[in-house]
This record gives structure tokens, sequence and C-alpha cells, in this order.
């Protein structure tokens, strides 16, 4: 009996020895299940991310389309230039600075690390957990550089909104030093504000993609620049009337219309910055119908205001749409964002005769359509916001009362001072120190044959 029992104790220690070592095994298994797992996501958010990133870099042949062809033909290539160069400028400028002020680590107002994209990043691909730089970031798993470059193709965006601005009659370097100076300082510390951890952020101001931090501050920066440089020669009479100035080239607006509403799928969704199937969909839809909403209003205005369905204001009507529709696109219904692209195709058809009658000279309507409705989608944010979507989210039209508006409306006008006055001020600085302004004779000629010693159309008569 007692080797039997030596013998069942024996086997006993030996199944227990296998168990555990398989256990050990499964657990090691497990883990590494677990890992891949995790870099899979890791990986599919960043293709993602990057995909998005380069469907909002593409948005600039957009500009460049819609603005040259709302243009004269003899500043053809003063615009392009400059919606190519700004990318470059941009890029430079936010990755020595305003990448830093915007997601650095500092304090409520902006951020003072991770200069020249040094510093670690606080949530990196490997999962290691070890202090960083850009808390703010915490949220998206996806590599650092991942994170800058679809952060920098946003800044440069803020950057060519002003370029249609100020068309036909800048000097192409200093546009280049203000647009340096915009990404590199002004629009990264109203960014951090709201996305990089600072104040307004802090007290409930939303902003999923940017009608204010990208759209309005673009604005703002082009309104202050066409104040400081007047408008164009022959755009209002003697007497003060204004005289038409059309552009040249409507396939290219329409076909920079195109481009643009196909870069927003990334611009909006994107935002997600992670592969979430669910909100992607349904942010790509409410960006859409916002869009297709803002087209309708605008050609049934037009024909209303001015007799005929106008095509240049119905694609400035579908980015109205675009516009704004980018603040609140994660937070409202398919109907909420008709409602939103309605409204924005009636106002900005609105705006742009408002802004003429005043004498704000904006060749392509860029502050109609990228100021005056990022201001109403922002603000649309607070009355439309659901709680189907997000319960902690409700805006005034669905009963969370006017707290969510009333933070929209604070950090609108925030915004809208320190980018206005700073802007003013910069444009200011780089008029007295190199001018803004090509002279009259230059102007006239063109700033094709001027600043830049060729035509787009050679051979051509230009107008």
């Amino acid at each position: 009996m007692r080797r039997r029992g030596l013998y069942i104790t024996a086997v006993l220690v030996f199944a227990v020895g296998v168990l555990s070592f398989a256990s050990n095994g499964w657990a090691q298994d497990l883990k590494a299940v677990a890992k891949s797992l995790k870099d899979l996501q890791v990986a599919a958010d960043t293709v993602w991310v990057m995909v998005a990133g380069f469907l909002v870099f593409f948005m600039h042949a957009g500009f460049a389309m819609l603005e040259s062809g709302l243009c004269r033909a003899k500043n053809t290539v003063a615009i392009l230039y400059k919606n190519f160069g700004v990318v470059a400028v941009s890029s430079l400028a936010f990755w020595i600075l305003g990448f830093a002020l915007m997601f650095g680590d500092g304090s409520s107002i902006l951020g003072t690390n991770g200069f020249f994209l040094s510093g670690a990043d606080n949530s990196p691909a490997t999962g290691d957990v070890y202090k960083g730089v850009f808390s703010s970031l915490n949220w998206t798993g996806v590599p650092l550089y991942a994170k800058f470059f679809f952060q920098l193709v946003f800044a440069a965006t803020a950057a060519t909104i002003v370029s249609g601005c100020v068309a036909e009659r800048i000097k192409f370097s200093s546009f280049m030093i203000f647009s340096f100076l915009l990404v590199a300082i002004i629009y990264p510390i109203q960014g951090h504000w709201i996305w990089g951890g600072g104040w307004l952020g802090g007290m409930g101001f939303l902003d999923f993609a940017g009608s204010t931090v990208v759209h309005s501050v673009g604005g703002w920066a082009g309104l202050a620049g066409i104040i400081v440089l007047g408008p164009r020669l022959g755009k209002y009479t003697s007497d003060g009337r204004m005289q038409a100035m059309p552009g040249h080239n409507m396939p290219l607006v329409t076909l920079g219309g195109f481009i643009l509403w196909l870069g927003w799928f990334g611009f909006n969704p994107g935002s997600t910055m992670a592969a979430d199937a669910g909100a992607i969909a349904r942010i790509a839809v409410t960006t859409n119908l916002a869009a297709s909403a803002g087209v309708v209003a605008s050609s049934i205005t037009s024909r209303t205001m001015f007799g005929k369905a106008d095509l240049s204001m119905s694609v400035n009507g579908a980015l109205a749409g675009l516009v704004a529709i980018t603040a609140p696109c994660a937070n409202v219904t398919p109907l909420g964002a008709v409602i939103i692209g309605l409204a924005a195709g009636v106002i900005v058809c609105i705006a742009v005769p408002f802004l003429d009658k005043i004498k704000i000279d904006d060749p392509v309507g860029a502050v109609s359509v990228h100021l005056v409705c990022g201001i109403f989608g922002t603000l649309a944010l607070g009355l439309f916001a659901a709680p189907s979507i997000d319960d902690g989210v409700v805006g005034l039209f669905y009963g969370g009362g006017a707290g969510l508006f009333i933070k929209q409306l604070t950090g609108v006008i925030a915004v809208g001072v320190f980018t206005f006055v700073l802007s003013l001020i910069l444009w200011q600085v780089v008029k007295a120190v190199m001018g803004v302004r090509v002279s009259a004779e230059d102007e006239s000629a063109g700033l094709d044959l001027s600043e830049h010693g060729m035509e787009a159309y050679a051979g051509e008569r230009l107008g």
C-alpha cells in the first residue's frame, strides 16, 4: 500500500509539474497574442492616420486650383506658387516651433517642450511606458511622427487659406514670411488652448476637426492681411461703387472644389486618429451631407439674390458646409449635419456681397467661407450636439441648456481677438520691414510677370 501511495504521489507531482509548465507556456502565448493584437491595432491606426494626412495634404492642390481659377489669368502663376511654397514653409515652421508650442507640455497658454520634434512621446507604438513631453496627444497610440505629420497638414491648411484672401496684390516674399510666423506662433498658441491641453479645452470648448482651430484662424489672419493691403486696383470706383473682377477659369474652380471635398474625408474622419470603423463612417456621412446641403442652399440663394444660379457661389457653398461641419461632425446626427450645411450655404451667399460692400476685397471669398462659416460651425456644435452620440455633450436644441453654447462662444471670441490682433501686428511689422504690396505698375501688369517672370498661359492675352 505504501508503494502504491508513493506511486500515486509521484504521478500527481509529475502532473502538477506538467500543468504548471503548460500554464506558464500558455500565459506566455497569451501575452504574445495580446502583443500581436496591439501591434496590429497600432499599425491599422497609423495607416489610417497617414492616409487621412495624405488626403489633407492633397487639399493644397484643391486650394491652388480653386484660388487660381477665381482670380485673373495674369496672376495664376503667383497664386499657384504661393500655394506650393506655403506647404514647405509651414512644414519647417511647425517642425521648428509650432508643434512644440501647440502640443508640448507647458502651461495652459502654450507648450514649452519638444522643439525641433525633440523629446520622447508619451504613448509610443512600442507600448513602453515612460515620461514624454507631449501629454496632450496621449489619447492616440500612433507613433509620434504620425501625430506630427497629421497635425502639420492642418497647420499648413490654415496658412493656405490666407493665400486666397490676399491674392493678386501681395509680394511673394512677404506672404511667405507671414506664413512662417502664422504657423510658428499664432496657429500653435491658440491650438494649444484647444487641442494641446490649454485653458479652452479645459473649460469644455469643443472643436473636433478645426472649424475654429484651422479655418477661423486662417480667416482671421487673412482678414487682417486684407485690411493692411487694401483692395485691388480697380475694385472700387472713385465714387465707391464695386466693380466685378470675375475669375478666369471655372473648370479649375470646379476641379479645386472636388479635390477639397475629397480631402475633407481625411480632414474630419481622420481626426479620430484611430481606425475606429463606426466613428469614421459616421463622420464621413455627416461631412458629406453638410457639403451637399451647402451646395443646394447656395444654388437656391444665389438664384434668388442674383437672378442666376452662380457656379462659383455653389462651389463655395460646398466649402461653407464643409467648414461649418468640421467642428461638430462627430457630435451631430445626419439631420443636424444637413441643417448646418443648409444654413452655411445661405450664410456664405450673404457674406460675400456684404464684405464687398464694406470694401473688404477678398478675391476668392475665403473670409466668408472659412471665417464666417467657421464661427457658425463652432457655435452650431453648441446647438446641435446630440446625446444619442455622446451623452456627455448635449446641445441647446436637445435639452442640454446654454452651457455648451456659451463655452463655444467664449472660445470663438478668445481665438478671434488673439488671432486678429496678433496677425494685424505681424502684418504691420512685415510691411514696415519689407513692404507687403507690389507697385501699382506691377499689379496692373500682373504678378506672374512682375514677380515671377513667367506666364501660366504663354502666348495668350491675359486680363
